[in-house]
């Protein structure tokens, strides 16, 4: 089947956008153009591709083409790079799935020194954000998974350290006689959704038994940390994020130096990996400087640090 691209680009903005205006508006045509090349694309695929509503949002078969033009894309940026006519060139819209956690503490950074990407971030927990791009719905992610998705290229990062930190009133009033199964049982934790493994997971290492957590779930990484110093709960933070704190005695570790570190790993598609490769340089060096670079201990592996 031959593809008419300017109808794909047309596809790729409207669901950007959400809207035929805003696709209008950034290609430089009126609504009904793009529409009528909306409408020929339907017509030679012989099906729908956008579920006209407000957004406008794909169907699977819109959400196949989107990756197909986004792939595109990133062919073409990466041969103008080759031909060495990268400078000026449009910034291509790159979708890739990664963890609250790590956007709070070092991603950011890379994302900044990287140029020529339309970045879209979907947040996952690390232990899911890999379905992401094995759908296909992204070209790469963050992810705590080892193992190379197939087609993807696997490159591993290092450790994200966490401590398991609350407000010092809190831990005289929950944890008086220290951290027990039984005090872990009726102390309020802090968890940042129903993926979130990570306290239960300290828990368990910690008192050798799986317990029932009472919880708030706060899915906001500053959130956790405001709430803990507020004596909501306790949390697993990120010791980047709360070394201040820590210093300061603003929070207070439930067990001193006993943290849980989560190796992650860059999965990036193969076919759009030699674009990214200024981004995943960049990724490589700002977690060269936040992470642990550990790695030998399984996900959620607990330790003295």
């Amino acid at each position: 089947m031959k593809i008419d691209y300017d109808a794909l680009a047309a596809l790729a903005a409207v669901l950007r956008h959400g809207s035929f205006d805003g696709a209008a508006s950034e290609l430089g045509l009126t609504q009904p153009a793009v529409s009528l090349r909306i409408k020929s694309l339907e017509d030679k695929v012989g099906t729908v591709l956008i579920q006209r509503a407000r957004p406008c949002t794909a169907t699977e078969a819109g959400a196949r083409l989107l990756r197909h033009a986004e792939e595109v894309g990133l062919l073409e940026k990466a041969l103008a790079e080759d031909l060495g006519q990268a400078a000026g060139g449009p910034a291509r819209p790159l979708r890739l799935a990664v963890n609250a956690d790590s956007l709070a503490t070092w991603i950011l950074p890379a994302l900044a020194e990287t140029e020529g990407f339309l970045f879209e971030l979907t947040v996952d927990d690390q232990d899911h954000s890999a379905d992401w791009l094995k759908r296909g719905e992204v070209a790469a992610a963050i992810t705590a998974r080892a193992a190379p998705i197939p087609g993807c290229d696997c490159i591993a990062l290092g450790a994200l350290p966490y401590a398991a930190t609350c407000a010092p009133a809190f831990a005289a009033r929950w944890f008086p006689d220290g951290v027990t199964a039984e005090a872990l049982s009726r102390a309020p934790c802090l968890t940042f959704n129903r993926k979130d493994r990570l306290q239960a997971q300290w828990a368990e290492a910690a008192t050798g038994h799986r317990l029932a957590l009472p919880t708030h779930f706060l899915p906001t990484p500053q959130g956790f940390i405001t709430a803990a110093k507020l004596g909501i709960g306790w949390g697993m933070n990120p010791v980047a994020l709360v070394k201040e704190d820590l210093a300061a005695g603003r929070l207070v570790e439930l067990r001193p130096g006993q943290r849980l570190s989560t190796p992650l790993y860059w999965q990036v598609s193969r076919q759009a990996a030699p674009a990214l490769a200024p981004l995943t340089r960049a990724l490589k060096r700002q977690a060269a400087l936040f992470l642990d670079r550990d790695q030998s201990g399984k996900p959620g592996q607990i330790g003295a640090n």
